[in-house]
């Protein structure tokens, strides 16, 4: 099955075409990086403006890309949600509109479900059952997965994501958007122990984050020393260990709960190299394995949304006419895929 994937829920169009048998086919990303530069950060009106512009035009590129036509195609798939309305609305608009224009199925697809499912478009894929950590801009949550659409939810941020606290730190020491991998580019020529920053809600049980007060503690660190060059690199050290290490205590609990020994890290954080290094320290020592998405798929991407539309039209689920987002959608309240428990 060959499926059209199309990815609009923030700052990224990203288009791609999956088959089911021989694997990624076509791949193509715009990021609207330097458009919301200037602002600091997203813009929705500006990103579903750009999405409009870009959406068709890669659409183009990707069957030029795999040397299809349309007829060849066997499914269209698109974010729905969660994600920015107005930037939903427009990949969900294309997406029905051009497998009713060519008489596809077609099917909605969860952002997170495109993520956490990300790992499986690599040669070394892993087996349910497992945990997840899905860690982006926009979300920082532990699940415990027993097969596609068979999740239970373990932990999630009360505040700030952790990918959304490294990009408003990042702000506050005065670094270019996007903040948070110019922050990790930062930390790693900082010294390790300069600064001692909290490793917030690991002192009591339980699988939740919270991520907003090291964003405090690390401006009242900066309103209190030297503004050098060195100074913010220690200062930017610190607080990447206090994210990483939040994450990884978080981790081993959720590992201990459910019994498992794999462990699924993805999202835009999930490509911090640090992070990579103390996941893959802590598996190493209970024998277990972690999985990543390829970097280029850590962020958001068509090749998620193409994969995942694929295995849910596989399953038998079509879109109906009309048009539904779901800027918030809890992915727990998906349907689960029995053949792929």
């Amino acid at each position: 099955m060959r499926v059209l994937g199309i990815e609009t829920s923030c700052d990224e169009t990203g288009i791609a075409i999956y088959d089911t048998e021989k694997g990624l086919l076509a791949h193509q990303l715009y990021s609207q990086v330097k458009l919301h530069a200037d602002y600091g950060g997203v813009v929705p009106e500006l990103a579903s403006r750009d999405h409009v512009r870009k959406t068709l035009p890669l659409i183009t590129a990707a069957l030029e890309q795999a040397q299809l036509t349309p007829q060849q195609l066997d499914g269209v798939a698109y974010t729905v949600g969660p994600g920015l309305v107005g930037a939903l609305l427009v990949g969900s608009c294309i997406g029905r509109s051009l497998a009713f224009g060519w008489d596809l199925p077609a099917v909605g697809v969860h952002h997170m479900e495109g993520h956490l499912l990300a790992p499986m478009l690599e040669e070394h894929q892993p087996e349910f059952p497992f945990v997840a950590l899905l860690v982006s801009g926009g979300h920082t949550q532990l699940v415990q997965v027993r097969g596609i659409g068979d999740y239970q939810l373990l932990g999630e941020s009360v505040d700030d994501a952790a990918g959304e606290a490294f990009d408003k730190t990042a702000k506050l020491m005065g670094l270019d958007y996007p903040g948070g991998p110019r922050l990790a580019a930062l930390a790693s020529k900082g010294r390790s122990g300069q600064y001692k920053f909290p490793r917030p809600m690991t002192d009591r049980p339980g699988l939740d984050f919270s991520f907003s007060g090291l964003k405090t503690f690390a401006a009242n660190t900066l309103a209190s020393s030297p503004s050098d060059q060195q100074t913010l690199a220690d200062i930017a050290r610190a607080f990447e260990d206090a994210v990483v290490d939040t994450l990884v205590i978080k981790c081993k609990r959720a590992l201990q709960h459910t019994g498992y020994q794999r462990l699924v890290v993805a999202g835009g954080v999930s490509a911090n190299q640090h992070l990579r290094e103390q996941l893959a320290e802590l598996l190493g020592k209970v024998n277990g394995q972690v999985y990543y998405p390829r970097t280029e798929f850590c962020t958001d991407n068509g090749a998620m949304i193409a994969l995942a539309g694929a295995l849910r039209l596989q399953a038998g689920e079509r879109e109906s006419l009309s048009i539904k987002t779901y800027p918030r959608w809890p992915m727990t309240d998906l349907s689960p895929m029995v053949d792929y428990q």
